[in-house]
């Protein structure tokens, strides 16, 4: 019945192939569930319930994507865009939490209706490359700015911002062990590796009597402290006419180009990989898989947790043989059995989640090789739009600086054909963004 289904002899695999990719992209992604409740519950969302959420959100859009396009991609909260959603929509622009899923949801549905619409495809072939490797850069500098103070590496100082922590505390050095871990793990290609150390500097946290162990497995908390608890009237007006306007069209519009850039280029990826768009029937395929992507970013606003999108770390599991959507209907399966570790998963702290983090950015970073550093006007911007997320610990302000400053180096340098229609109406939306504010 697999077979039939998933076409396994089609694709070349089995179900039991199917099966082994589908554990390990989940043990490659499963740190979600102890990152994700962290950062949302700074949002003073409930934990248990931001833990269920993350859990039901990532089975949901695997299953989506297992079902709809037959692809082997596993889907769960994104990591950046939670962090936008906590420390720039909340933490920074003032909106509560739940206006927050709102504007999620709003940014879902203009997100489907670009994807159904083709309009999704325009907007990919319309960004620069070099501002496309320098928005994943940037909002990995972001996430290491964020991972380095939850592990007290990095705190405040009068003088100069930031400065060193005291590294004669557990909770740095911990933290520091465990991004060493990550990394020897990975160099050794072991699976896992994130979720490895993860649990390694939780366990020694209780070792030293930092935490109290309260059990491993239970029922699942209440998800009702966030289910459906989404206010859209709320946010598009709660700063008033104007600004509320101006909020609007900043958060939706950099909560779309991240979702676009993230889940049509992990999806692109990871289906290139794994022999999925040689002809035009599987680039039909491809269509569905951006559809279930989009669907799933709704499903999620509603559940309580911030956009879902494809992981890259899929590509784990096509490595070990994932061809069909019986992979991800193997992620989601597992995301489901997650739900009874809570007790695990509340354990957690915060200096055992920052190496994730760290390590996360660490890979993003890597993008910024691909930045055409002989064109000044390629350049320059995506440097801005790098620095600026970090420094201004807004991906919103990086995004809105680096269009901008695109647009205007190439308009003063007498290339203004070179730019693309839909980076010019980016840029010009950003600057209607802050003339309104």
């Amino acid at each position: 019945m697999m077979g039939l289904n998933f076409r396994l002899a089609e694709h070349g695999t089995t179900a039991r192939t199917e099966l082994l990719a589908g554990a390990t992209t989940f043990l490659t992604m499963s740190y979600i569930v102890f990152v994700n409740p962290d950062i949302l519950s700074s949002t003073g969302m409930d934990r248990g319930a931001t833990f269920v959420a993350t859990c039901l959100a990532a089975a949901l859009g695997s299953l989506l994507m297992g079902l709809i396009a037959n692809y082997p991609v596993g889907l769960a909260p994104g990591m950046g865009l939670n962090a936008f959603f906590a420390f720039t929509v909340v933490g920074g622009m003032g909106y509560r939490w739940p206006e927050a899923l709102g504007l999620v949801f709003v940014s879902g549905c203009l997100f489907l209706l670009l994807t159904l619409t083709g309009a999704r495809r325009w907007l990919i072939e319309g960004i620069p490359p070099s501002l496309r490797c320098a928005i994943a850069a940037g909002i990995g500098l972001f996430l290491a700015i964020i991972g380095l103070q939850k592990a007290g590496l990095v705190v405040a100082d009068p003088h100069t911002l930031v400065t060193l922590g005291n590294l004669h505390r557990p909770e740095p050095l911990l933290a520091l062990g465990g991004f060493v871990l990550i990394a020897i793990l990975e160099a050794r290609k072991v699976r896992g590796s994130i979720l490895l150390g993860i649990l390694a500097v939780t366990a020694a946290g209780l070792l030293l009597g930092k935490l109290h162990f309260n059990g491993l497995v239970a029922l699942p908390p209440s998800l009702s402290p966030t289910f459906l608890k989404l206010d859209i009237p709320g946010a598009l007006h709660a700063h008033g006419e104007g600004s509320a306007i101006a909020g609007l069209l900043h958060v939706v519009l950099v909560f779309v180009l991240v979702e676009v850039f993230d889940a049509t280029g992990t999806l692109m990826g990871v289906a290139q990989r794994a022999g999925l768009l040689s002809n035009e029937a599987q680039r039909l395929r491809f269509n569905r898989a951006l559809f279930a992507d989009s669907t799933a970013i709704l499903a999620g606003s509603l559940i309580g947790t911030s956009s879902t999108t494809a992981y890259v770390e899929s590509a784990a599991g096509v490595q070990a043989g994932g061809r069909t959507g019986l992979t991800a209907l193997t992620v989601a399966a597992l995301f489901l059995a997650a739900l009874l570790f809570s007790p695990l998963a509340a354990l957690v702290p915060a200096y055992a989640t920052a190496p994730a983090l760290i390590y996360v950015a660490g890979l993003m970073l890597r993008e910024v090789v691909e930045v055409r550093w002989d064109d000044l006007t390629e350049s320059v911007p995506a440097a801005v739009c790098v620095l600026a997320m970090p420094f201004t610990y807004s991906i919103a302000n990086g995004l809105a600086l680096g269009f901008v400053s695109y647009a205007l180096l190439k308009l003063g340098s007498g290339r203004w054909r070179d730019v693309h229609a839909a980076s010019w109406v980016i840029a010009a939306l950003f600057v209607l963004r802050y003339a309104l504010t």
